[in-house]
């Protein structure tokens, strides 16, 4: 099947080899062209512009930061609605509000082009090994005809809804894993300053109820202090935004979140901006 893929980054570019590695003809675009250069390695083929590329697939992917990137890819100057091509399925990764997604799904439709989300969960780590989670919001005959190829990527695939609701997953994923970070960096902390050495705690605590893909992989992090991305802070913070903005337009009080958000933005000024979000356990360990 010819595929096309738009975000060749951290996650882009692992998920894109695997894409090859599963068999479909890869086409690219990218704002930065030598960024496609492990995949052209791998066979596949450039285009000029998302139009250009829209018309050379059959389902096309984008995974890029924020918004603004994802309307501009899809709807912008030279953006994917101008490809002419009826029938086109665009699955977007990235994480961004329901609301706009189902807007611009709206906007797609009219030149018959379908748009699903299917934001993921996993990391580097799960991108690379082809193990994402994939949140997805598309009709059931869509959805079906997708999930072959979401696949190639991951191994979780989860129809969560009508357009949409792969995002509001996205986010109350994204809620869960705030939280966790915050609570497992106070335990950390707990037991160093009880004397005990935390490596250990953690070992004990990933084989009863405590234990987590947090716990596991975090808190290695953490006691290792290293934070290589991993999900940079400023990305996460840019996800936890847009659990606030939901929450504020239904009138939503999460108590819980506000304070893992709050330690998580003091991450982002002290200046982790590039690294993994479990950096804000060097914040709970200076509060």
């Amino acid at each position: 099947m010819n595929i096309g893929y738009i975000g060749l980054g951290l996650m882009g570019v692992p998920c894109a080899l695997n894409l090859i590695k599963a068999g479909h003809s890869l086409h690219v675009w990218a704002r930065r062209p030598e960024s496609a250069a492990p995949l052209l390695e791998k066979g596949a083929t450039f285009h000029a512009s998302p139009a250009e590329l829209g018309k050379a697939v059959d389902i096309l992917f984008t995974n890029v930061s924020d918004t603004p990137d994802v309307e501009a890819v899809l709807l912008g100057e030279n953006g994917v609605h101008l490809c002419g091509k009826a029938g086109l399925i665009v699955v977007d990764m990235s994480t961004i509000s329901a609301t706009a997604t189902r807007r611009m799904g709206e906007e797609l439709e009219k030149k018959g082009i379908t748009l699903v989300d299917a934001p993921v969960s996993g990391g580097t780590v799960g991108a690379r090994n082809g193990t994402l989670t994939f949140m997805v919001g598309a009709e059931p005959d869509v959805f079906e005809r997708i999930k072959p190829v979401l696949a190639g990527m991951g191994v979780s695939i989860t129809r969560v809804g009508s357009r949409g609701a792969g995002q509001v997953a996205k986010s109350c994923n994204q809620i869960v894993i705030t939280g966790s970070i915050a609570v497992v960096a106070e335990a950390l902390r707990f037991a160093r300053e009880n004397g005990v050495d935390p490596a250990p705690v953690r070992e004990a605590l990933l084989g009863g109820f405590a234990g987590s893909k947090v716990m596991e992989i975090h808190g290695k992090r953490m006691i290792d202090h290293a934070y290589a991305p991993g999900f940079k802070t400023a990305l996460h913070v840019k996800d936890m935004g847009i659990v606030e903005g939901i929450a504020k337009e239904l009138g939503l009080n999460l108590p819980t979140t506000a304070l893992a958000v709050d330690l998580l933005r003091r991450t982002l000024a002290a200046g982790y901006a590039e690294e993994d979000s479990s950096a804000m356990a060097e914040i709970v360990n200076k509060l």
